[in-house]
């Protein structure tokens, strides 16, 4: 079967999000898949193929991996993972989608400065989760951003707060090759890691490196979160710091959710978060069962 490109995938993604949501909306009346497909302009058959193209399983066991009782497992099983020492970067070694990342933190005078002097190029791409932007500068990857609701302005917005002053402009070659990497497992090349350039307060990057080490296919708390950074009390602060992540996916902010197993917010919203730990989730599996 021919792999189907980004665009497909991206295209598919919305349909894949109006169901999440539909989902969400009508949790306590549980719908069936023939509901779940009717919500969405589809025949079951026609669902089935949607998600087989997307993801590769079947709408039932896809959304298996959405439930409550799913997270609070997830959460069981992923207890004092940010204590695990990851090799080279790596946080597990033969996980599907795995990126290799290092980080650079911008130095102090660069954060003052608000990226005055610093020459940034963006794109929108299609993803699995929908269009994105990525950003980068001759340093690395500055900025990742999902696009919601089909508007362009917000995600170019975001990037602008991080890097107030840097000249920003349009050149989407800049960044397409990277989005391949990131997205399709055949561009993979561990080789040469993904190098991020991180402008935030010394607290937030200490968080978004400890959120780079959450296995592929994991979640923790942002309890377990504050423990890593070394201030058990700081939950609040963790989400915040969470929160502001400025390279969404690539820095797994999706992989943090609520003591309590609920999900939780996201800044790309929270049906896309399902979307991402289910698409991960479907992908750990498949490859345990290969």
């Amino acid at each position: 079967m021919k792999t189907p490109s980004l665009s497909q995938v991206s295209d598919d993604y919305d349909r894949i999000e109006k169901a999440i949501k539909f989902i969400e909306k009508n949790f306590s009346s549980q719908p069936d898949l023939k509901e779940i497909a009717a919500h969405i302009g589809l025949s079951e058959y026609h669902f089935q193929r949607l998600f087989s193209r997307w993801v590769g399983i079947s709408p039932k066991r896809f959304l298996q991996f959405l439930t409550k009782e799913y997270a609070k497992q997830l959460l069981e099983d992923s207890a004092n993972l940010l204590d695990v020492t990851y090799e080279a970067g790596l946080s597990s070694p033969g996980r599907l989608h795995d990126l290799f990342v290092t980080c650079e933190a911008v130095t102090p005078g660069e954060y003052k400065s608000k990226g005055d002097g610093i020459t940034i190029k963006y794109g929108f791409h299609p993803s699995p989760f929908g269009e994105c932007l990525l950003a980068t500068t001759a340093r690395g990857i500055c900025g990742f951003f999902f696009v919601k609701n089909r508007d362009r302005k917000d995600p170019l917005s975001e990037l602008r707060f991080f890097w107030k002053k840097a000249d920003i402009v349009e050149d989407p070659h800049a960044s397409r090759e990277l989005v391949e990497r990131i997205f399709n497992p055949s561009f993979a090349d561990t080789s040469t890691p993904l190098h991020l350039i991180l402008n935030g307060t010394n607290f937030q990057i200490k968080v978004w490196e400890a959120l780079i080490k959450i296995p592929f296919g994991a979640v923790v708390s942002y309890e377990d979160v504050a423990i890593q950074v070394g201030i058990s009390g700081a939950t609040r602060a963790v989400g915040s710091a969470v929160g502001k992540n400025p390279v969404s996916f690539i820095i797994p902010c999706h992989r943090v959710i609520r003591k309590t197993a609920d999900f939780g917010n996201y800044g790309g919203g929270t049906a896309r978060k399902k979307a991402i730990l289910g698409w991960e989730a479907s992908h750990l599996s498949m490859a345990q069962s290969a």
